[in-house]
């Protein structure tokens, strides 16, 4: 298919509360390091190259940019490079960031924030933007642990104007409903996607009744993850592939914007030509057929 004119307005639109965006956004993840994100020797990225991605997103209408302040590689903070490609911002463009994980300088992960640090990070991702609020926080976490104490911190920040939306990442839906009895969530991030996390399909269906959008990271690598995807697809992705003169990871986002009009996608990437791409995953219209059979792949978790 071809991606010269078309934009992210083509996936459709949901809001995050009270702020729109298209269903296909961003995620700067990639954006700043060459090979697998979070390797503490990585390669840095071009850093020009990143800015004129950014920039280019925003051209072909991505208006929602999914960061943290812990996506960075030696010598490069995608944050400060969104800074310094969008700022000033486009009025409409909304940046959803995350708090709960944190690396040192060397990029060695650190422990989980406990809800008193939230602050600090909340703030460090606020000075690295260049913004007095943030549009939409995620509290990530890892493990089954009541989430109460960090959620209500968060809060306590929304209540105060630094935080104007809350989400919550990689989490069960017991977390969910314990975020719900204290604050507005907007937003669910989990992994998800073709063959990846099946037993989240009834997760994904509650979030669409309750008006929560749900946001899969990794919707193309699976359990490629950080790593990125391994170009080892299905039989059943290339024959869909090959009947829309698209490429498999554009079949990929495709089938996750067709799991329900709430279903963001963020994929993310330092090259211009997979941008585009990416981008104009969005118009793919997938058939019945071809939604059955690349359903029935997931349910097999492949």
């Amino acid at each position: 298919m071809t991606s010269k004119t078309i934009t992210a307005a083509a996936s459709g639109t949901w809001k995050l509360g009270d702020l729109v965006v298209n269903r296909i956004g961003f995620g700067a993840m990639r954006l700043t390091q060459n090979g697998a994100a979070f390797t503490p020797d990585a390669a840095p990225s071009d850093r020009g190259q990143a800015i004129r991605v950014l920039r280019r997103a925003v051209e072909l209408g991505v208006n929602h940019i999914d960061t943290a302040a812990f996506y960075f590689s030696p010598l490069r903070s995608a944050n400060e490079l969104i800074n310094q490609a969008l700022a000033p911002y486009p009025d409409d463009l909304v940046i959803t960031t995350k708090v709960g994980p944190g690396r040192d300088p060397s990029g060695e992960w650190l422990p989980h924030a406990a809800p008193e640090q939230l602050r600090g990070q909340v703030e460090e991702n606020l000075r690295q933007l260049g913004r007095d609020h943030l549009d939409v926080v995620n509290l990530r976490i890892v493990g089954t642990d009541s989430i109460a104490e960090r959620f209500g911190a968060l809060a306590e920040l929304r209540d105060a104007g630094l935080i104007r939306h809350l989400g919550v990442s990689n989490v069960r839906p017991e977390h969910l409903a314990e975020a719900q009895a204290i604050a507005p969530v907007v937003c669910v991030q989990n992994l998800y996607g073709i063959g990846t996390r099946p037993e989240h399909d009834e997760f994904l269906r509650t979030c669409g009744e309750q008006g929560v959008a749900f946001v899969p990271f990794y919707a193309i690598a699976g359990a490629g993850r950080e790593a990125g995807a391994s170009g080892d697809d299905s039989d059943e992705v290339l024959a869909v592939a090959r009947a829309h003169g698209a490429s498999p990871a554009q079949v990929r986002l495709a089938w996750t914007l067709h799991r329900g009009p709430h279903v963001l996608a963020i994929p993310g990437t330092g090259n211009p030509d997979h941008l585009a791409q990416n981008v104009a995953a969005g118009a793919l219209r997938l058939s019945e057929d071809e939604l059955a059979v690349l359903d029935s792949l997931h349910r097999r978790g492949m």
